[in-house]
């Protein structure tokens, strides 16, 4: 019977084939997810993850320390157009016929798509409903009509949403990027901020400000290091703490901890500085120097990273309220 057997090898080349480009695509990704899973153990996971208030959505200015741009948010609380004046921020018409649809909106599109596609196969607009399989039919095609007008309408806002996010915050946020010129303090490695970076910003950022960012640096990485939720909470916002929170149990569902160490401050620029309502928000970039190992919790052998120190340079947001000191708000990565 040559056409079984014609089939039988059709199907057994297909099959090894597609073998084939699995096994292909495994072995690129595998040497690709060790290498990120071991470069980015450090705290944050190496992801963008924080609020950066009205301005969440809005990149932030490149500087002398990070001057690429920076990874849009992974992880945030803040929904796009949140706390802006602007049209796509607008809440939804609630109700039986709201904007985001509702149950009689995706019921009339039903119908309506149900009636258009009896009249073109010529059964006019409610024609055949008497039947049961028509009814079964309605019913499909009402489905089949609401599931494709929820899609466009999510594309929609997608599409259209950050935009108006980034034009609206850049609306208020004052004068520009500043120019980034460093003095004594912030050159050269191991100089630390350029404290004569935007000089001209909305808020005006101290020495004491600095040295209070350089070292909230050191302890969220050691509190981080020793598992330490509690402190963690004294030193960063309730939402960075849930991301740490949920990156230290994926660590102990795989038997690990994250070590870091040696982490020291390298060079740092001020990105933006601003205040909304009684907030205070700094947008820093930070290059510094860190030992970064993944520890097996039974042996204590390292199993990613290494005992060498490294360099890493990302962009880190503080926020600080009336009677209190500043908290680490957003850590962002740089491109």
């Amino acid at each position: 019977m040559p056409g079984i057997w014609e089939t039988n090898m059709n199907f057994s080349q297909r099959s090894r084939s597609l073998f084939k480009t699995i096994a292909v695509v495994l072995a690129l990704a595998l040497p690709t997810a060790l290498a990120i899973s071991s470069a980015d153990a450090r705290v944050g996971g190496g992801m963008s993850s924080g609020s950066r208030g009205s301005r969440t959505y809005s990149a932030p200015p490149s500087t002398t320390t990070a001057p690429g741009s920076t990874s849009q948010f992974n992880r945030t609380y803040t929904q796009p157009g949140a706390g802006m004046n602007s049209a796509a921020a607008a809440p939804a018409r609630g109700g039986l016929f709201g904007r985001a649809g509702g149950f009689m909106g995706g019921l009339a599109a039903g119908f309506l798509g149900a009636g258009l596609l009896g009249m073109l196969f010529g059964g006019g607009l409610f024609g055949g409903l008497g039947g049961l399989s028509s009814i079964i039919g309605l019913i499909i095609q009402i489905v089949l009509v609401v599931v494709v007008v929820r899609l466009a309408m999510s594309w929609w806002q997608r599409r259209h949403t950050p935009q108006a996010a980034y034009a609206n915050a850049d609306a208020g946020a004052g004068p520009g990027p500043q120019p980034n010129n460093r003095s004594g303090l912030g050159s050269g490695l191991g100089g630390g901020f350029g404290f004569g970076a935007n000089n001209n910003a909305p808020l005006e950022i101290k020495p004491d400000d600095y040295e209070a960012f350089e070292r909230l640096l050191g302890d969220v990485q050691s509190a981080w290091s020793n598992e330490d939720v509690a402190k963690l909470h004294t030193l960063a916002t309730p939402e960075m703490v849930s991301y740490f929170e949920q990156d230290l149990g994926q660590n102990r569902a795989r038997n690990v901890v994250n070590k870091v160490s040696d982490v020291k401050l390298l060079q740092g620029d001020l990105a933006e500085s601003w205040r909304e309502g009684e907030t205070d928000y700094a947008t820093v970039a930070l290059r510094f120097a860190l030992t970064d190992k993944t520890l097996d919790r039974n042996t204590g052998a390292v199993v990613a990273g290494s005992e060498q120190p490294g360099e890493a340079t990302e962009v880190w947001t503080f926020a600080r309220r009336p009677g209190s000191g500043w908290e680490l708000s957003a850590i962002q990565q740089t491109n």
